[in-house]
């Protein structure tokens, strides 16, 4: 992945980041923030299925970035490492992850990789997991998760060197 910026910053005598870069577009840029804090405020699904998918995305993506950061929301509901390690290829046998957690990684896979690994059991498990108003608000978040990571990817935001770090789960301004 690449690390060397591939947009300028808008903002002058600052690098090029993620908000730097979208200040380009500053109305596009909060409409995008505005959608993303409504879907992490909607409790229609827990922030930690919520975090289960995005967790899956960062990995398959491979965005070093999104691997990096966990939400407080996720935490507090014991979304910890030892089950976030358990989120990779072979999740599948993890003593770790409960069967919707599993139903929830299927479908992201099916999402980023092929509509068809959502096929028989693996849907029949999702459906007796997620209610359909969980469902597509999965998939919706599902969406920005895999725009937000190719995004940072392509344009070479990704950091150099970045810990593992906990941001405040992202809140509608009303809500923050």
């Amino acid at each position: 992945m690449s690390t060397t910026p591939r947009v300028s910053s808008a903002i002058a005598g600052e690098p090029a980041h993620f908000s730097s870069v979208l200040a380009h577009q500053p109305a596009i840029a909060e409409a995008f923030t505005e959608l993303y804090a409504a879907f992490w405020g909607s409790d229609v699904l827990a922030a930690r299925i919520k975090e289960v998918a995005r967790m899956r995305n960062a990995r398959v993506t491979e965005c070093g970035f999104c691997r990096n950061v966990r939400f407080d929301k996720a935490l507090g509901q014991g979304l910890g490492e030892e089950i976030v390690d358990d989120i990779d290829w072979g999740y599948e046998t993890s003593d770790k992850l409960s069967d919707a957690e599993k139903a929830v990684l299927k479908f992201t896979d099916a999402v980023i990789h092929d509509p068809e690994l959502l096929t028989g059991d693996a849907q029949a498990a999702l459906q007796r997991h997620l209610s359909p108003e969980q469902i597509a608000e999965l998939g919706l978040g599902l969406t920005l998760f895999l725009a937000l990571a190719k995004a940072l990817i392509t344009m070479g935001l990704e950091p150099d060197v970045m810990g593992r770090t906990v941001l405040p789960t992202p809140a509608p301004a009303e809500m923050a």
